[in-house]
C-alpha cells in the first residue's frame, strides 16, 4: 500500500496512459511502464498509476506484442508452424467423421 501511494503522489495522481487526473471515484492500478513480459523491471521507477480500463487495453497490447515477438523468433529459428500446418486444422490431411472415426481426406 505504501508503494502504491508513493507512486500515485510521484505522478501527481495523473494516469500515465490517458493523462487524466484520477479521482477518488475512479478505479486504477499500478502499471509497469515497460511491461515485465517485454523486459521491464519490477521496480518502483517502472511503475505508474493507470486507469483500469486503459491499463487493461495496454496489457492486452503488451501480450499481443510478446506473442508476435515469439512467433517471429520461432520462425527465424525454423521451429514455427502456422496454424494451417498444425493437426486438426482445415488444412489437415485427416478428418473426423460424425461417428468419431478418423479417416484420411480424399
Amino acid at each position: 500500500m505504501r508503494v502504491r501511494l508513493r507512486v500515485f503522489e510521484a505522478h501527481g495522481g495523473i494516469c500515465h496512459l490517458t493523462g487524466r487526473k484520477i479521482t477518488p471515484a475512479d478505479q486504477w492500478d499500478l502499471d509497469h511502464v515497460v511491461a515485465l513480459v517485454n523486459g521491464g523491471e519490477n521496480r518502483e521507477s517502472n511503475l505508474a498509476p493507470a486507469l483500469r480500463s486503459a491499463h487493461r487495453k495496454k496489457t492486452a497490447e503488451d501480450v499481443a506484442m510478446k506473442a508476435k515477438d515469439r512467433r517471429v523468433r520461432s520462425k527465424h529459428l525454423g521451429i514455427y508452424k502456422p496454424k494451417s500446418e498444425m493437426a486438426g486444422s482445415k488444412a489437415s490431411k485427416w478428418k473426423r467423421k460424425v461417428d468419431g472415426t478418423v479417416v484420411r481426406r480424399d
